[in-house]
């Protein structure tokens, strides 16, 4: 935990942009953000993964009332925006300090099918690669 950069931010070590901070949580924009709006909310307590919450701990339910009120902060609470968790390795986490995304702007799903598209593309070049046809 000493090494989780979560943590650091959390406890005033590293410095991050911050949005909102209260008693459990901390949220803060993203060091590399995919959207205009690209905020992560971190709970204050070591948590690695959505896996190792408490059967007890209502931190799920914190997280996404700071989610509603930034997404409203931010003004795109009634375009539309995405809120999720990343869960382990092959969900995409890659800090192991439990934490949410708030994402929107700019049409979202706008970019979703940009990605699409480019792998589409990525993958005919790399079939036709493969096969050795034109």
């Amino acid at each position: 935990m000493e090494e989780c950069v979560f943590c650091k931010i959390v406890n005033g070590k590293l410095p991050a942009d911050k949005v909102y901070e209260d008693d459990q949580v901390v949220a803060f924009w993203d060091a590399n953000p995919v959207t205009p709006v690209h905020i992560l909310i971190v709970p204050r307590k070591h948590i690695p993964t959505l896996n190792d919450i408490p059967e007890d701990d209502h931190i799920l339910a914190h997280i996404g009332h700071v989610a509603r009120k930034i997404a409203q902060d931010h003004g795109v609470a009634d375009a539309g925006y995405r809120f999720f968790i990343n869960v382990n390795r092959e969900g995409g986490q890659v800090v192991y300090h439990l934490h949410a995304h708030v994402a929107a702007g700019r049409g979202f799903g706008q970019y979703l099918i940009v990605f699409a598209v480019g792998v589409a593309m990525v993958w005919r070049k790399l079939v036709r690669l493969v096969t050795g046809k034109r």
